[in-house]
C-alpha cells in the first residue's frame, strides 16, 4: 500500500516559504503602489472630470477679522466671512474666534453666543461668491495699542463649513476626452509625436550602432574619446538646449553666420520657428543627445562577442559588411530589441527637450507639451489628464504589439 504524496508545493513547509516570501515583497509592492499604481489611478480619475487648476484648492469658507472705528465710542469688531468659489456653496458654516481679556462685547448678532471668551456665530449656508459682514460693538480696557493688535489676529478667528468637493464626488464625464479628440490641432500634436519618438528612436540607435563600430577597436586614446561621446548624455539638458537655441539663432547664431559667408544661403533661416524645418531639427537634438546612451549598451555588447567566429569568417574571405550582418548585427538584435523599446517610451514621454527649444510652437508641440499646456497653461486639469490618459493608452499599445511580435522573433 502506498501513500500518495500531496501535490508539489503544497505542504506546510512551501506554505511557509510562500507566506514568506509575500512578507519579503510587501514593502515592495507598497512602495510600486505608491509611486506608480496610485499616481496612475489618480490620473484616470481627474480625467473623467472637469477640474480646473483653481478647483485643486478645497472650497472652505475664509474669515476675516478688523476693529473700526479704534478709540472712537461706536468702535466695533468687523468679522467678514467669504465664500471664494465660483460655483459651489458652502453649508454648515460656523465661524468662531476668542476675545481677548480687556475686550467687552456688546449686544451680539442673533446667530451668535458668547460662551466664556469663546464667540461663536452659525451662519449655514453660504452661497458661491457670498460675503458677509458682522459688526458687533465693543469696550476696550488697557492698553489701546494691544488690544487693536489682539483683536486683529486673524489667526485666532476660524470659519468651519462643508462643500461638495468636485475632486471626491462621483460625478463623471467624458467631456475632457471629447474636447480633446475634437480640438482641431490634435492629430497634427498626434503626428508630431510619432514623427519626433519614431525617426528619434531610430536615429539613436542608427547612430549608436555607428558609433560602437567604430570604437570597438583598441587605439591610442580610445578612453578619452568613448568619454567624449558621452558628453551629449551626460550634459545637463538646460545647457545643451539653450546652447542649440543660440547656435541657431537667425539673428547672432553661428551656424547662420556660417552659411551665409559659405554662400549656402542667401537669408538666415530660423530653425525652430518654421515648419517643418523646427520638428525635424527637435528630432535631430533627440538623435544627438540620446545616441550615447545607445552607443554604451551596443559596445558592451560588442565586446562580449566570441571572437573565433570573426577569425572563422576572415579565412573563408568574408567582407567587413558581410562580418557585419550575418554575424555581428544577429548577436545585438536582442540588445537592439530593449534599446528600441526603452527609447521608444521615453522619447514618447519626452517633454524637457521640445520645451526648451521651441516650447511647442512652429509644429513641434507633441502629446506631453499638449499635457502641460492645457493642464496650466489653459488652467484645465481634467483635459489635461485626458491627454495623459491618451498617452498611457498609446504607449500600452505598442508594449503589447512590442511583446507580441517582434520580443517572440528576437527571443525576449
Amino acid at each position: 500500500m502506498t501513500v500518495a504524496s500531496p501535490p508539489k508545493g503544497t505542504g506546510p513547509l512551501q506554505r511557509r516559504e510562500a507566506r514568506l516570501a509575500w512578507m519579503l515583497l510587501l514593502p515592495t509592492i507598497s512602495i510600486v503602489s505608491l509611486v506608480v499604481i496610485l499616481p496612475l489611478l489618480a490620473i484616470f480619475w481627474i480625467s473623467f472630470k472637469p477640474i480646473g487648476l483653481a478647483d485643486l484648492r478645497p472650497v472652505t469658507p475664509v474669515v476675516r477679522e478688523d476693529l473700526r472705528n479704534a478709540g472712537d465710542p461706536d468702535q466695533a469688531i468687523r468679522y467678514r466671512v467669504q465664500n471664494r468659489s465660483q460655483d459651489t456653496p458652502i453649508e454648515n458654516v460656523v465661524f468662531t474666534d476668542t476675545i481677548p481679556e480687556g475686550a467687552t462685547l456688546g449686544i451680539l448678532p442673533p446667530d451668535c453666543s458668547l460662551t466664556g471668551a469663546e464667540l461663536t456665530c452659525v451662519i449655514g449656508t453660504l452661497e458661491p461668491r457670498d460675503r458677509l459682514t458682522f459688526l458687533i460693538p465693543v469696550t476696550l480696557e488697557g492698553d489701546l495699542e494691544a488690544m487693536e493688535d489682539a483683536l486683529e489676529d486673524d489667526t485666532e478667528a476660524a470659519a468651519t463649513g462643508e462643500a461638495d468637493s468636485i475632486l471626491t464626488n462621483t460625478e463623471f464625464t467624458v467631456a475632457n476626452f471629447v474636447r480633446v479628440f475634437d480640438a482641431n490641432e490634435f492629430w497634427t500634436v498626434m503626428w508630431a509625436t510619432v514623427f519626433y519618438t519614431v525617426f528619434g528612436t531610430v536615429g539613436a540607435l542608427v547612430f549608436g550602432l555607428f558609433a560602437a563600430l567604430l570604437l570597438n577597436k583598441s587605439f591610442k586614446g580610445q578612453g578619452i574619446l568613448r568619454g567624449l561621446y558621452l558628453f551629449p548624455y551626460v550634459a545637463p539638458v538646460i545647457a545643451v538646449a539653450f546652447t542649440w537655441v543660440n547656435l541657431f539663432d537667425p539673428f547672432s547664431g553661428s551656424a547662420n553666420a556660417l552659411l551665409v559667408q559659405m554662400g549656402v544661403t542667401v537669408e538666415t533661416i530660423n530653425f525652430f520657428g518654421q515648419r517643418p524645418l523646427a520638428l525635424i531639427m527637435v528630432t535631430v537634438f533627440e538623435i544627438w543627445r540620446y545616441f550615447p546612451l545607445s552607443f554604451l549598451f551596443i559596445l558592451a555588447r560588442m565586446q562580449s562577442i566570441d571572437t573565433d567566429m570573426y577569425e572563422a569568417a576572415d579565412m573563408d574571405g568574408a567582407s567587413p559588411f558581410q562580418k557585419f550582418w550575418y554575424l555581428s548585427l544577429p548577436m545585438l538584435l536582442g540588445i537592439l530589441s530593449v534599446l528600441f523599446l526603452l527609447r521608444f517610451i521615453w522619447t514618447f514621454n519626452k517633454f524637457d527637450d521640445i520645451f526648451l527649444l521651441t516650447g511647442g510652437n512652429a509644429g513641434t508641440r507633441t502629446l506631453t507639451v499638449n499635457v502641460y499646456e492645457q493642464a496650466f497653461a489653459i488652467s484645465n486639469i481634467g483635459a489635461g489628464a485626458a491627454v495623459a490618459v491618451v498617452i498611457f493608452g498609446c504607449l500600452l499599445l505598442f508594449s503589447f504589439f512590442f511583446f507580441r511580435f517582434i520580443s517572440r522573433e528576437e527571443g525576449l
